[in-house]
């Protein structure tokens, strides 16, 4: 067989199981037991994660539902419900409270920067830079971005380290990795 028949059979199996599967890509990963469909955005797939419901209130009393709704693009470090839970006992709460609005605004928006980083994104920008890679959220915070062994570490302005525990959940404005910690700027 020559060369272009070899890769012409490839890309026929290539198709005929992606016909079989009904997908031509890898599928996002589930976030919380729900499916992460790649045409809707953030919001839209965050608001069916049960593992994100104190995020999402969050994203709402500070007002930014329409912001992440936006065409972006935008990487959003998503800390789940048990990261927010290990704060300070009444941290949410207080947070919760409009009286606390531009502070809750700060905090999520050091979760947001405005780029669409793949986890391979930030391996190589991290390696470019000698191991981490640093980066300025849309709310002015810098993060530092490591990547070693294929896991994704994010340190914050506090000192701060959460890791990526799920990675590349694509969004039709940007893609959302998953976090066990809340990040925070520095005070």
């Amino acid at each position: 067989m020559t060369q272009f028949s070899l890769r012409a059979l490839a890309i026929s199996a290539i198709i005929g199981v992606s016909a079989i599967s009904g997908a031509a890509f890898a599928e996002n990963p589930m976030v919380g037991g729900a499916a992460m469909f790649e045409n809707k955005d953030i919001i839209d797939n965050a608001v069916n994660s049960p593992d994100h419901t104190t995020l999402v209130a969050a994203v709402k009393a500070a007002g930014l539902v329409e912001t992440l709704k936006g065409e972006g693009p935008f990487t959003v470090l998503a800390p789940v419900n048990a990261a927010f839970d290990a704060l300070p006992a009444g941290t949410v709460e207080n947070l919760l409270k409009p009286e606390n609005k531009d502070m809750l605004v700060k905090i999520l928006t050091c979760h947001v920067i405005a780029a669409k980083a793949l986890a391979a994104d930030i391996t190589k920008m991290a390696a470019d830079d000698g191991g981490t890679h640093e980066v300025t959220t849309v709310g002015g915070c810098k993060l530092w971005l490591k990547a070693d062994g294929g896991k994704v570490t994010i340190t914050d302005e506090a000192g701060g380290v959460a890791n990526v525990t799920i990675a590349d959940v694509i969004q039709s404005n940007g893609v959302i990795h998953v976090i066990d910690k809340v990040l925070l700027p520095k005070m």
